[in-house]
C-alpha cells in the first residue's frame, strides 16, 4: 500500500509517528523520547528528532505530506501555531495549520490548538493536541459531531463541547496533576503505602459521593479529611489513595456537570483504566457514558489531512 501521510503526535515528553496509507490505515508506527519540552525550542533539535524518527519514511515516500499536532506548535515548540478560538469548526483546523519549511525542501504542517476566550470572570482556557483526538473520535463516531460532551481524563482533564462539527467550548481540570502532587508530596502521602495495592472501589466511590453532595465542604477541607480518616482508622492506609482519587474526580464532575449541557451525550476518551474510574464516578450521579478507543490521534491527523493542507 502506498504511504499517503506521515502523522506525528509531538507532545511535551514524547514524539509518536505513524506512516498512514489509504483510508488512514497504519502501515508503521514509532515513538521516541524527543518530546517538545526536551528540545528547548531549538529548531535544529526538532529537525534532528524528525529525521531520526521518520527520515527513512520521508525518503521512501517523498510525496507524503507531514502533519503534526501537540506541543510542537506551542510557544516553546518548533514553530508556534496560534490557538483558534471557540467555536472552532474541525474542518477549519487543517486550513489554519502553520507550515514549517524544512531544509530539504519539504514542509511540516502543524495543527493549531483551540482556546476558550475569557468569559466574564472566567479565565481563558486552552488545549493543544486534544483537538486532534476530538477529530479522530468524530471520524470514528460521526454521530457525536452533532451534539456531545467529550471528556478526556488525564493529567489535565479536558471537557469539550461539540456542536454541529465544531468545538464550541472547553474546560480544563488539573485533577490528575493534583492527585500526583498530593499522592506523592503532601502530608496525605505520609499515611499511604508507597505502592498502590490495587483498586479499592468502595473507598473511591465514597470519595466521589462525598464530593458530589450538595452540602459538601470545600475541596480543601475534604482533602484534609483523607488524613483524619486515616488517623482515626475510618479508612485503611491502602484505601486512602483511592479515596483521594474519588474526592478529586468527584469534585471535577460536580463542577463540570453543572456547566455542561445536560442533554448532550457523554463520551470518555483516554486511557482505559482511568476512563473506567470516570465512568464509575459518573454512574454515582446517574449519568451514563460511552467510551472510545484509547488512542485516536492517528485517526484525527488523517481526518484533518483529508480537509486539505495549505
Amino acid at each position: 500500500m502506498t504511504p499517503e501521510l506521515i502523522a506525528l503526535d509531538w507532545g511535551s515528553s514524547r514524539l509518536r509517528g505513524w506512516l498512514l496509507g489509504a483510508d488512514g490505515v497504519v502501515l508503521a508506527a514509532r515513538s521516541s523520547e524527543a518530546g517538545a519540552s526536551t528540545l528547548g525550542g531549538d529548531a535544529a533539535g526538532f529537525a534532528q528528532a524528525l529525521q531520526a524518527l521518520a527520515g527513512d519514511w520521508r525518503a521512501a515516500a517523498p510525496q507524503a505530506p507531514l502533519l503534526a499536532c501537540g506541543m510542537v506548535g506551542s510557544a516553546h515548540g518548533w514553530r508556534e501555531a496560534p490557538y483558534l478560538p471557540c467555536p472552532a469548526p474541525l474542518q477549519v483546523l487543517a486550513g489554519a495549520c502553520v507550515a514549517v519549511p524544512l531544509a530539504d525542501g519539504g514542509v511540516l504542517h502543524i495543527v493549531p490548538g483551540v482556546c476558550q476566550p475569557a468569559q466574564g470572570h472566567a479565565a481563558p482556557d486552552v488545549m493543544r493536541g486534544e483537538e486532534t483526538q476530538v477529530a479522530g473520535l468524530l471520524q470514528q463516531q460521526p454521530a457525536l459531531a452533532e451534539c456531545a460532551t467529550l471528556v478526556l481524563p488525564g493529567t489535565h482533564s479536558k471537557w469539550v463541547a461539540v456542536r454541529s462539527g465544531s468545538i464550541t467550548g472547553l474546560a480544563t481540570h488539573m485533577t490528575g496533576e493534583l492527585y500526583a502532587l498530593l499522592r506523592g508530596h503532601s502530608v496525605l502521602a505520609r499515611l499511604m503505602p508507597a505502592a498502590d495495592a490495587g483498586f479499592d472501589e468502595a473507598a473511591f466511590v465514597q470519595g466521589v459521593q462525598q464530593a458530589m453532595r450538595a452540602d459538601a465542604a470545600g475541596l480543601g477541607q475534604l482533602l484534609f479529611g483523607v488524613r483524619t480518616r486515616g488517623l482515626f482508622g475510618q479508612l485503611a492506609p491502602q484505601a486512602l489513595a483511592d479515596h483521594l482519587s474519588g474526592l478529586l474526580i468527584g469534585s471535577e464532575l460536580r463542577d463540570a456537570l453543572r456547566a455542561a449541557d445536560a442533554t448532550a451525550p457523554l463520551c470518555l476518551l483516554g486511557e482505559p483504566a482511568l476512563c473506567a474510574r470516570y465512568a464509575l464516578a459518573l454512574a454515582q450521579c446517574g449519568r451514563t457514558v460511552t467510551s472510545a478507543a484509547a488512542d485516536v490521534a492517528a485517526a484525527g491527523l488523517w481526518a484533518l489531512a483529508q480537509q486539505g493542507l495549505r
